[in-house]
């Protein structure tokens, strides 16, 4: 096999690795919950949450992906014991990133789509929400539109990928990553300048003693550690693909905390935005897409100046997917690079297609297939794919790395630390072992057992 491309800078790696974290659910979700349990107070149990579970398992699988130099095709077969079958977990791993991408880049189009409708003035003057509403639901209900911008981020996603590691996921991500934090921040400190910034701050991070009471100690945590544990994305080697790329002149514990660091920082700073400009124009702020395609929107048309502040929001936005999207797709074309020895573009043709074509389900079920309910009530296709993915293959994907690192049969607990503390920064003392081998075993156990509840209503 040709010498492992290797990122030209540590910024590279660093901002290309958050990306990959950094993703829909920092924007539309994190402010959401913050507010509606407790504000600063679930904060606090969200970082411990984060710090304690959220940076182990990212170090686990950055130090599988540096060590053995290989994506999740070949790498569990290189650092396993002799005789392991543990490797053969790797299929369902690898499943998840077509899960994953098969709604993603849907939702991707969307951001897209409303990029290019703020820029052109299409959120109009004045509109309310039920006209917001009804104008997000004539984008879902036209396939067309929809094929149209899921092609477009497609593209570009695997066009990217296409031209390599340094000429094309670096030296396009890099920018487009800075360009992201310098939108963020941008719109973060417009919101100073906005009339409900000061309601719209207490609702989202003073502590509300109130809002806490109203939920159970169970279901606060529940989405404490929920949202700690899917915002870096691991479990399907997404993250695991650009360890292979980077040295080891820092240590993983080091890397991890700063991607870390980076992620919060994209999730708190998102509510900045958001929750100033819902008070200043006399909007509640919702859940889920709503919040994005429907309030914000209305928002934005009361706003002077609005078709620039919208545009320049859903730009964000498309970064923000849009990195994650291109950290997936890369992941992607190793996997099959390694497992079928054949070419970048070769391999980035085929799952062009392959996306294409999985992706389909999803863009038809808001339109010609929204009669169908995979999992009854008003379901649709994206839900079934998310519960998939968010649900099951991301945790259980988790809980393998752990299982790998720690068992007999794996890889090994001492050779985890090994290479986990190559390099300068904090390192992971051996004494952590009963803490990795039982107490995030459990923890996974419990949040997958809390879906299956929170799902199926038992």
């Amino acid at each position: 096999m040709a010498t492992r491309e290797h990122f030209s800078s540590h910024l590279g790696f660093m901002l290309i690795a958050a990306g990959c974290a950094i993703g829909l659910g920092n924007v539309w979700r994190f402010p959401f919950i913050v507010g509606q349990y407790g504000g600063a107070i679930f904060v606090l149990i969200y970082l411990g949450f984060l710090f304690a579970l959220g940076v182990p398992l990212l170090t686990m699988e950055l130090a599988v992906g540096r060590a053995s130099r290989r994506s999740l095709a070949q790498s569990f077969e290189i650092l396993e014991k002799p005789g392991s079958r543990l490797h053969v977990n790797k299929f369902w791993m690898i499943l998840g990133n077509y899960v994953l991408m098969s709604f993603y880049s849907v939702v991707t189009g969307w951001m897209l789509f409303y990029c290019l409708k703020g820029f052109s003035g299409e959120f109009g003057t004045d509109a309310t929400a039920a006209q917001s509403g009804q104008a997000f639901a004539s984008m879902l209900g036209s396939p067309a539109s929809m094929l149209m911008s899921m092609l477009a981020v497609v593209a570009l996603g695997f066009g990217i990928c296409a031209m390599g590691l340094r000429k094309g996921v670096e030296r396009i991500t890099k920018p487009m990553m800075l360009l992201l934090f310098l939108l963020l921040t941008f719109l973060a400190c417009r919101s100073f300048f906005l009339d409900g910034f000061e309601q719209g701050i207490s609702y989202y991070l003073a502590p509300n003693i109130e809002a806490f009471r109203q939920h159970s100690l169970t279901e606060i945590l529940s989405a404490a550690m929920a949202q700690a544990f899917f915002t870096l994305s691991i479990g399907i080697g997404a993250i695991q693909i650009f360890g292979t790329y980077v040295d080891s002149s820092r240590t993983l514990l080091s890397e991890s905390l700063s991607i870390t660091v980076l992620d919060t920082v994209v999730a708190l700073l998102s509510g900045f935005i958001i929750f100033p400009a819902c008070f200043s124009y006399g909007v509640q702020p919702d859940q889920g897409p709503s919040l994005i395609f429907v309030t914000l929107v209305s928002v934005f048309s009361h706003m002077p100046g609005g078709m620039i502040w919208g545009g320049l929001f859903f730009m964000f936005m498309t970064f923000a997917s849009l990195s994650t999207l291109v950290a997936v797709f890369e992941n992607i074309i190793s996997i099959w690079m390694e497992t079928f020895t054949t070419s970048r573009r070769r391999a980035v043709l085929v799952n062009f297609f392959i996306i294409l074509v999985i992706s389909l389900p999803c863009l038809f079920g808001f339109n010609l297939l929204s009669d169908v309910h995979p999992m009854g009530g008003n379901s649709s296709f994206l839900d079934l794919e998310d519960f998939i993915i968010s649900d099951n293959i991301l945790p259980l994907g988790a809980l393998f790395y752990v299982v790998f690192i720690t068992w007999k049969n794996g890889w090994g607990f001492d050779n985890y630390c090994q290479e986990a503390n190559r390099g300068e920064g904090p390192k992971i003392p051996l004494w952590c072992r009963p803490y990795f081998k039982y107490v995030l075993p459990v923890v996974i156990a419990v949040l997958v057992a809390n879906c299956y509840v929170s799902v199926f209503g038992g």
